[in-house]
Order: C-alpha cells, then structure tokens, then sequence
C-alpha cells in the first residue's frame, strides 16, 4: 500500500526521461558567431540598417580631413604690375604688382602669406593634424575597449569635431589655427577605430569581410561631396563651417538609432544588455532565438570564473603574447607604409597643376572600384595575398609617375598614375581594417586597431612634408613605401574563414588548433 500510495500521488506532469538538452545539460551556451550564424542571421535587415547609419561617420572624417586640401591651397595668382609674368613664383616680387585669385579670405595660405620662406608651415598644421590623429586614434581606441564603449567614444568624437570644426573658421591667426587643427585631429583619429568596429562587430564571420570592405564606400564618397562643398564654399572659413555642421547632424539624428556592439557588453559582463541586442536584431531579421540559450565568451575558463565582471585586456596583453605581439609590429609597419602613400598621393594633388576640385573628386571615384574589387576578391583570394598585390600594384604606378616630366601630355599621365596608386593603396587602407580586426580577439580588438591606426597617423604626418619637397621626390618615396610595405606583407597569418576570437586565451586555444590540423 504505501508504494501504491507514492505512485498514486506521483506528479504526473513530471517526465519519466529528461530530454537530453533541458535539464540534464543546462541552456545552450553559445558564442557570438555562433549565434549570428544559427539563429539570428549574419546579415539582415537589423544588420544592414546599423552598418549604414555607423559608416556615416567615415563621411564625417573625410570632411574633417581632407578639407585641409582646399583650405590650405595656395592659390593662383592674378599679374597687376610690370615683371610679374616673368616669375614662376610669388617669392621675389614686388608688392602691389600680383594678388590672389579669390581674394586673401580663399585659403589660409592667402590670408597669413605661407608662400616661400613660410611654405613649410603649411606642411606643419597637416602634419600636427595627423600627430592629433595618431595620440587620439590611441585615446579612444582604449576608450572604446573599456569604459565608453563603441557607441559612447562615436558620440564624443562627432560632437567634438563638429565644434572644433566651426571654432577653426574663427582662428584669427595661423597659431590658433594650428592648435585647433591638433585639437580637431585628436577628435579625428578615433573616428575609423570605433566606427569600423562597431559596424562590423554584429555581422556574421562569412558576410563580415564584405562587408569591412563595404565602410569605406563612405569616406571616398565623403572625399567626393567634399570637392563640391569646396567649390561652393570658396572662403576656407565658409568651408570650415560647412564641412563641420554635418557632424552635429549626425549626433542629434543618426546616433539614436545605433545600438552599442553587443561584443562589446559581452565582454564586458553585460551579458544580459548583450542578449537584448541580440534578440532585437533577430526580430528584425524575421528570427527567433530560444528561451534557453545563453551568450558566452570563447574562452570557457574564463567565462566560468569571471561571469559577472567581464573580461577586460589591454596593449600590454597584446604584447605579451608571442602570437599578437608579432601580429601588431608587422601591422604597424604595413599600416605606416601604406598611410604615406594614400595621403601623400591625396596631397600630392596641389603638386600635378592641374583642375583641383576635379583632380581630388577623380581620386575619390577612382577608390571605389577599388573597393568593389578587393571585396570581390577578398574571400577567394585571401586577406594576405590581397593586401600584397594591392600594395604592389600601387608601388608600381608611384614608380610610373616619378618618370613623367611636368609639362604637356606628361602632366596629364603623371595625373593618371596617380590615380591609379590611389587606386590600389585605397584598397590596401580599406583591407587592413579588415585584417587588423580579425588578427585580434575582442577584448583588445580596438585597443591594437588603435594602435595600428596611430601608425598610420604617424605615417600620415610624415606625407605633407614629402608632398612639400617637390613633383617627382614624393613619387619615390610612394615606391619604396609601396614595395616594402606588400614585402612584410609576406609575414602575416591568413585569417579567411577563421573565427573572430572574443578573449586572448580563446584565440591561442583557436590558433593552436588552427595550426595543427
């Protein structure tokens, strides 16, 4: 009677076997990718809304950065006096017997006289730029790893260009222009670290590299609206004001409908903040994740033991480890090369005497196809033979370019060849992002971009000098930078279809497996 008894009043709700992945084995635990690829769709709707409204701001950094090229131009001069047409340049004549086209308000070189004995203070402010670029795009690379996050360092960054920007339309002179030129560089710099990586972080291992490539669509784009803005806005002040407005647009329009990477909170141990975003973006994308699945970092260990206070890194784990520490100096070395051809050849185009608004709007459609082609060739060829043949492919036109002589049809084809070594180097900038991205784990994925980055501002500084020295020098030293630069090339890793790893540990684990299949 009393087994009867129990057995009468067993639940019989109660299952007599556990499905195997219920109770007995807990939730589903699933990475990122994992999830991306299983339940939420690498690369819907929620994906391609957000990677939108992020790569605007590479628009953004376009208008902040090269819009020294029309503010700092120096003009052509109009002849109002005897023996002014027998002088190729304004160093020597007498006052009052040439003026500028445009009037002194029509380029900072007008208005403070950055001709002849001054000209180096033209390469000067760019250059300081770019130092501002490379100490910020260090700063907010560490920001966006830890504190601020991708979303909250892309916030500071925007409001901060755009009120440097119009204040630089009211520099009363040359120092205080150059101060608020290295104020607006180190805004700048953190542009490309945090927007590249907040756009690409939600999208799928397979459709991520695509779509990398894809981001810098808008900054040639930008470089393109910049030549007409230029052209409309004649006055460097006008121009600063106007290429400055778009950025607090982008805060107070853009910035609300873009959610924080979920990376990002994951590793940071807001795994609950970080499921919302996933579930949303499945939503979006017609999906639907179960109830019992559960975010996890790649590193199990250390998922189990720090659960509830995130996983954080820093520069100092990336040079630690043999693995990335190797990764990093051949992609600051790469990433140097590589910026002292693109911005020098961007520069170099106050050098070529030809149409200048017409000569920038042609180098920024040239980088486009160039995008298009390397994102085509991207997943079948490989990141490392890409960024290889890119950069050899522009070493050889610079080598082109320095041949051609300064007059006639040589002018026209010194021209082309620079617009063929924007072409290459374009997709060489753009593909690094890529590759950098997916040389490092999560958790110190912005703090070793912006590392990378600062080389790239350091070689950035370094062209407006090279520019300066010349027509046919500064396509020399785009050879050597091209030619070495694809040769170090040789010794980075393929990362083609190998997971994007959260945590340090995660990757050595992954790599060790990687390499001994």
């Amino acid at each position: 009677m009393p087994s009867e008894n129990l057995l009468d009043h067993r639940d019989l709700q109660e299952p007599l076997i556990l499905p195997t992945n219920e109770k007995s084995n807990g939730p589903e635990k699933l990475t990122i990718d994992d999830m991306l690829q299983k339940y939420c769709g690498e690369f819907g709707k929620w994906q391609l809304r957000h990677f939108i409204l992020t790569s605007l701001a590479w628009a953004l950094e376009a208008f902040h950065t090269m819009v020294m090229i029309f503010a700092d131009r120096q003009p052509r001069r109009l002849c109002t006096g005897p023996g002014c047409q027998t002088h190729p340049e304004v160093c020597g004549l007498s006052p009052g017997s040439w003026e500028w086209v445009g009037g002194p308000g029509s380029s900072t070189v007008a208005e403070w006289g950055l001709v002849c004995a001054n000209k180096y203070k033209v390469g000067l402010v760019q250059a300081l730029f770019f130092f501002g670029c490379m100490i910020g795009a260090g700063i907010f690379g560490h920001l966006s790893d830890s504190s601020l996050g991708r979303k909250g360092s892309l916030t500071i960054i925007c409001l901060s260009n755009g009120i440097l920007g119009c204040l630089t339309a009211l520099a009363p002179n040359y120092s205080i222009y150059t101060l608020l030129r290295f104020l607006s560089g180190l805004s700048s710099g953190g542009v490309g670290v945090c927007a590249f990586v907040l756009a690409t972080e939600p999208i799928g291992p397979s459709k991520r590299g695509v779509a990398g490539m894809s981001t810098f669509y808008f900054f040639s784009t930008g470089i393109a609206l910049l030549s007409g803005i230029a052209y409309i806005f004649q006055s460097w002040r006008s121009l600063y004001v106007a290429s400055s407005i778009p950025s607090i647009i982008f805060i107070t329009v853009v910035i609300p409908f873009i959610s924080e990477s979920p990376r990002w909170y994951l590793v940071r141990g807001k795994a609950k903040e970080a499921m919302e975003v996933m579930k949303h973006m499945a939503q979006v994308n017609g999906r639907t994740i179960p109830q019992d699945v559960e975010l996890v970092v790649d590193d199990n260990i250390a998922n189990k033991s720090k659960e509830t206070e995130g996983i954080q890194g820093s520069l100092i784990d990336v040079l630690k480890s043999p693995i990335t520490r190797v990764r990093l100096f051949l992609a600051i070395l790469i990433n140097f090369c590589c910026a002292i051809v693109y911005y020098g050849l961007s520069l170099n185009v106050v050098n070529l005497e030809t149409n200048l608004y017409l000569n920038v709007l042609l180098n920024a459609v040239a980088e486009m196809p160039a995008f298009t082609l390397t994102a085509i060739m991207l997943d079948k060829f490989g990141r490392k033979p890409l960024t290889i043949g890119t950069m050899w492919f522009s070493g050889v036109f610079c080598l082109l370019g320095s041949m051609m002589k300064s007059y006639g049809i040589w002018k026209i084809l010194r021209m082309i060849c620079g617009i063929l070594g924007i072409f290459g180097m374009a997709g060489t900038y753009n593909l690094l992002f890529i590759y950098t991205v997916e040389l490092f784990p999560t958790v110190v994925r912005n703090a070793a971009l912006g590392c990378v980055t600062q080389a790239s501002q350091m070689g950035a500084i370094l062209a407006p000098f090279v520019v300066v020295m010349g027509t046919r020098f500064p396509f020399v030293v785009f050879t050597v930078c091209g030619i070495v630069g694809g040769l170090f090339g040789f010794y980075l890793p393929e990362t083609l279809n190998r997971p994007l790893y959260d945590t340090m540990v995660g990757m050595e684990e992954g790599e060790a497996i990687w390499n001994n299949a």
